[in-house]
């Protein structure tokens, strides 16, 4: 399984809204960056990744799931824009700030220490689990 990290601005669309949402999920919409893009293209139904409220907060604080894999995204003109619809899945109990992640050798090489301007972004799974024990999860939740 591959792991994901999915940032966006919590003034535009904040994790409360992610979850507000429900089973029915929401559109990853509004990504106009081919590489992050081309992620989504290669993303499965199920793939987990992170929440990352962007600018403000700076911080994982959730974690969401796959739940429709590529499609044009309905806010573009062009339909080279395409995206995945994310359901929430589970809160991280205690948000991972980017100083953090930075500051943790076992994550010096993920995305989100390197190029932390990239709005989708792979996540190893050892980098997965680690943000999840930072975070206060014992286990990832199923």
């Amino acid at each position: 399984m591959a792991y994901w990290l999915f940032k966006s601005e919590p003034a535009k669309w904040s994790w409360d809204m992610q979850k507000a949402k429900g089973a029915e999920g929401q559109e990853w919409d509004g990504v106009r960056n081919y590489q992050a893009r081309n992620f989504m293209r290669t993303m499965k139904k199920g793939e987990r990744g992170f929440f990352y409220h962007s600018n403000d907060g700076k911080e994982i604080v959730g974690i969401v799931e796959v739940l429709n894999e590529i499609h044009v995204d309905s806010t573009a003109d062009n339909p080279t824009w395409e995206c995945v619809d994310l359901v929430a899945v589970a809160d991280l109990p205690k948000p991972v700030t980017l100083d953090t992640v930075k500051a943790e050798p076992r994550l010096k090489d993920m995305v989100l220490a390197t190029n932390s301007r990239l709005s989708v972004q792979p996540v190893s799974a050892e980098e997965f689990r680690t943000i999840c024990a930072m975070g206060g999860l014992d286990e990832i939740p199923a």
